[in-house]
């Protein structure tokens, strides 16, 4: 598809010219074509290269289309809905700056759309432009203060069982080998295994005794109609989609040998399949206790600025989100903050001077890098293992690199090895008291049971962390930590009013598209409040200017 000619500037018979007198300053959808549409028009020369230059039908404007996708999380609406209001909303044309008598378009464009941005990685296009915009009015600086902290997003999928995944994987490469059947002769079995996982459903109602049976004859038939399928000549039809989705799905839930019927397994291994409709997500747990929350999905680690402006009353907020970095559920917070700060630079933002963090993200190795770059880290450092009676090692003075420690008794090691890790090149040090601890009235609190001494094993950077742990613990340390609190209040706002916790799509690359999107519309939408307070804000100072004169 071809690009159409583009008229950045309203034209004389659009909604913008026609009727922006219907629209005061202050509306909502007038100040979103005085801001945003703008920088989404400064983005058309990427399209450039997503498209045909002068060959095939000419495309819906891209322009458009980025804009509609921004309005549909600002306001909630999927697809058709969008389409619609085009049609009858005179504020959305007015924002989108449309033409009196402009045609429409399917709701399906607006897929072909995403698919497409995805396809030349300009996911985050939208995100991007808005955010260099956002700078370029200073209410982001490319240095600031920011606080970070991660949510879960739950997968487009229904939750099914051990053996309902087995199963239903054993259904879709059925199906898909059914498609392929001119190809090869089918098996004998072929009829029996048709009954018994396309054409029949599990029941429900079923004894609970009989269901090991069940997923032991789904582990046996799927082992042998993989084999069958690897002893055909075609080895594209063993490539196929979901015949590769069964042979996983197999794996972490079997485990056999040769000549063997397959036996389940215990547990499913970190990163298995739970629903074969959407194999990207992933389960995982977070918090313990009643805090515990299980999901099987995603994760979204936000990032958003901490701007040292006192709000008066009734102001909006000044703070703005700088990143939405899309993980799988099982990533670690720890691994997200390198990615965090990896796209911020790729959209011209430099290292936070200071980070407002939880304590996932703290650790002895980001102290010591930050001090080095001139940065804070401000994040509880989370606590050593202890052992219920038993010292650890925060109840021991540590002094890395004089290779000295001091026990609770006050005895200094007598011995300290220098370790590195040959594979990760990591550096520790193993403190010893080999004579200290034989008659020392201590031992039972501190020597473990079958140990003849203390040994104590620390990172190269023990000595941030130490400090950390003290640190911490003052009224001073806890009153600088609490602008990371407000991370919370932003989740809860992207989930209420943007839809971040349920995936609307399916797959990674589809859940980070429409993060970016809703991280898009959010910066959206507060610049515009800010915009509209401030506008409100000069009016009653006008006004009390004329009162008082």
């Amino acid at each position: 598809m071809s690009l159409p000619a583009f008229a950045p500037q309203a034209q004389l018979f659009s909604t913008a010219a026609l009727s922006s007198q219907l629209f005061t300053p202050t509306d909502r959808y007038r100040l979103f074509a005085q801001k945003i549409y703008p920088l989404l028009a400064q983005a058309r020369p990427e399209f450039e290269a997503l498209y045909c230059q002068d060959n095939g039908r000419p495309a819906v404007e891209p322009v458009l289309l980025l804009g509609v996708s921004i309005l549909q999380y600002l306001e909630g609406v999927p697809d058709r809905q969008a389409v619609d209001l085009l049609r009858y909303h005179a504020g959305w044309n007015l924002a989108l700056n449309r033409s009196l008598g402009e045609g429409l378009f399917h709701p399906t464009v607006l897929v072909y759309f995403r698919d497409r941005l995805i396809q030349h990685q300009k996911s985050a296009l939208a995100f991007a432009k808005i955010l260099e915009g956002l700078m370029a009015a200073g209410l982001v600086e490319r240095r600031s203060k920011q606080r970070l902290d991660s949510t879960q997003i739950l997968g487009l999928l229904s939750r099914m069982s051990r053996l309902e995944c087995v199963r239903e994987s054993l259904r879709l490469a059925l199906e898909e080998l059914e498609q392929s059947a001119a190809l090869f002769a089918k098996p004998s079995g072929w009829p029996q295994l048709w009954e018994r996982y396309v054409s029949s459903k599990l029941d429900y109602r079923a004894e609970a005794s009989t269901l090991p049976e069940k997923m032991n004859q789904a582990g046996v038939d799927g082992l042998e109609l993989l084999e069958w399928v690897g002893k055909l000549s075609d080895a594209k039809i063993s490539q196929g989609r979901q015949l590769l989705l069964l042979q996983r799905v197999l794996g972490e839930n079997f485990e056999w040998a040769q000549g063997q019927a397959p036996i389940q397994k215990p547990a499913q291994p970190t990163g298995a399949v739970h629903n074969p409709h959407e194999p990207e997500a992933q389960w995982a747990a977070k918090g313990q206790g009643k805090q515990r929350k299980e999901h099987v999905g995603y994760k979204v680690q936000v990032a958003e600025t901490v701007s040292p402006i006192k709000l008066a009353k009734g102001e909006p907020t000044a703070n703005f989100i700088t990143a939405m970095v899309t993980q799988p559920a099982t990533a670690s917070d720890d691994a997200g903050l390198p990615l965090v700060e990896s796209e911020q630079a790729s959209m011209g933002l430099e290292k936070p001077s200071q980070w407002h963090l939880d304590g996932a993200y703290v650790s002895a190795e980001r102290l010591a890098q930050a001090q080095a770059e001139g940065r804070e880290m401000i994040g509880p450092a989370q606590a050593a293992p202890k052992k219920e009676g038993k010292f650890s090692v925060e109840d021991f003075v540590i002094h890395v690199e004089e290779r000295t420690a001091t026990c609770p008794a006050g005895k200094q090691n007598t011995q300290c090895s220098r370790l590195e890790e040959e594979i990760t090149g990591k550096i520790s040090y193993r403190l010893e008291w080999s004579t200290h601890c034989r008659q020392c009235p201590l031992r039972e609190q501190c020597v473990g049971a079958g140990q003849k001494h203390r040994t104590i094993v620390v990172g190269e950077h023990h000595t941030f962390l130490q400090a950390r742990r003290q640190e911490q613990k003052t009224d001073a340390f806890k009153e600088k930590a609490r602008a990371r609190n407000a991370i919370e209040a932003t989740q809860s706002e992207l989930v209420r009013g943007h839809g971040l916790r349920q995936a609307r799509y399916r797959g990674t690359a589809k859940v980070r598209l429409q993060n970016y999107f809703i991280g898009a519309a959010c910066n959206a939408k507060r610049w515009i409040k800010r915009v509209i307070w401030e506008l409100e804000h000069a009016k009653i100072g006008a006004k009390a200017a004329v009162a008082s004169g």
